[in-house]
């Protein structure tokens, strides 16, 4: 059997926020890439990866369970965001290399397509409403069937500009602040001009992206009621997850939950009190295939179905990890769609093929996805990835952060 040699990490994207993990055998030429990108935080993980490594290497490469458990518990403390996300991605990695032994996709290994293809939905966003309309139109006459709509950034159509908002007199910022009272004001609005005037053909989503009080997360849900939204998500914060009974107690609105969870304990009592329609934990955070195939039966048993996130922070190799997961599982409901540059795109060859409003994989065994290394380290500038992100959260009027 072969054994792990080495586990290496490559930085790509403009400012390196992409990490993908290589784990490279004792044989020759067999090697498997895993996603473990961190938008806010990649040099953590990527010194995370160096450390878990230490456990890992000498190990049997087939014995993917057992080594997902031995690193799991390694850390003693366990279920954190960096280290589910460098589990996450020598897993995905490891699965990557069982499929190139067993000479099949992944989504064969895990017991074979429930689907020709993925179902994926679109992000619309618009300025205002009839820029919003004209891109959902530009959706459906792309051929998907479910589109997100947003009025601007997350939040939009409940953020007021500074002159127009009663900020105190040593205001805490000079944006636009957030407000609740706005948010509920527009947002229903938005999702009337939309079904007036495109009609109930095209199934709508929307994401709250958890700026709501919870409160008033429950009044938003039952003023969507009317337009049979195909789900709102992340309604809530994971701080408030016990919201989602009082949603269920009020409103039909299905309920998306999950890009912000890393551990069992946040999902598993929205699944099974069927508090939640969709799971949308992300492949990567949440540590791999070997616990997100878990997730997804798991889901099966209750109704519930899976819409694995993805975002525009994301790299090609979770996208795929995510298709693999999606067509094998039979609690699959819509995958959220990823969109990258072409010169991306070039340094991950078999990436997944969006058409149509489908993603497709391939048949090439393992994830079906490789990477060119010398096109993926190129496409970082080491001056920007010498510079992380800083993070400037949206606020209040007061100056309180708006969560997420």
């Amino acid at each position: 059997m072969p054994i792990i040699k080495q586990i290496k990490c490559i930085r790509s994207r403009h400012r390196g926020t992409w990490l993908i993990v290589k784990v490279i055998t004792d044989q020759p030429g067999l090697y498997g890439i895993g996603s473990a990108s961190d938008h806010w935080h990649a040099e953590t993980v990527l010194k995370a990866v160096e450390r878990l490594s230490v456990s890992l290497i000498g190990r049997d490469v087939s014995n993917i369970e057992d080594n997902w458990q031995l690193v799991h518990t390694s850390c003693y403390w366990r279920n954190g965001s960096i280290l589910n996300t460098a589990l996450g991605g020598i897993d995905m990695a490891l699965w990557d290399i069982k499929g190139k032994e067993a000479g099949m996709p992944v989504f064969r290994l895990l017991g074979g397509p429930c689907r020709s293809a993925v179902p994926v939905y679109g992000h619309a966003g618009g300025k205002d409403f009839e820029d919003l309309e004209d891109r959902v139109r530009q959706f459906i006459e792309s051929g998907y069937q479910v589109v997100r709509c947003q009025v601007g950034p997350y939040g939009g159509g409940g953020f007021i500009e500074p002159k127009q908002a009663r900020l105190p007199e040593n205001a805490w910022t000079d944006r636009a602040v957030f407000d609740d009272e706005a948010y509920l004001d527009t947002i229903p609005k938005m999702f009337e001009h939309l079904r007036t005037n495109i009609g109930f053909g095209v199934k709508l989503t929307h994401d709250v992206h958890e700026h709501l009080k919870p409160q008033n997360a429950v009044i938003l849900a039952k003023l969507l009621e009317p337009f049979r939204l195909f789900f709102v998500e992340d309604i809530l914060p994971p701080e408030h997850i016990q919201w989602f009974r009082k949603i269920r107690e009020q409103c039909t609105t299905p309920q998306a939950m999950g890009e912000l969870f890393v551990n069992p304990n946040e999902w598993m009592p929205l699944v099974t009190e069927r508090l939640i329609d969709f799971a949308r934990v992300r492949v990567s955070k949440g540590a791999g295939i070997t616990q997100c195939r878990k997730i997804a039966v798991l889901c099966e048993w209750f109704g519930i179905q899976t819409a694995w996130q993805e975002g525009a922070d994301n790299d090609p190799v979770n996208q795929m990890a995510a298709c693999h997961l999606d067509m094998a599982s039979s609690s699959f409901g819509i995958q959220e769609e990823n969109h990258f540059a072409d010169a991306e795109l070039d340094a991950f060859p078999g990436h997944a093929e969006i058409r149509g409003g489908y993603m497709y994989p391939n048949e090439t065994p393992g994830l079906g996805i490789d990477i060119d290394e010398e096109k993926a380290v190129a496409l970082m500038d080491s001056n920007a990835a010498g510079q992380p992100p800083r993070h400037e959260p949206d606020r209040r009027a007061d100056g309180s952060i708006v969560r997420p």
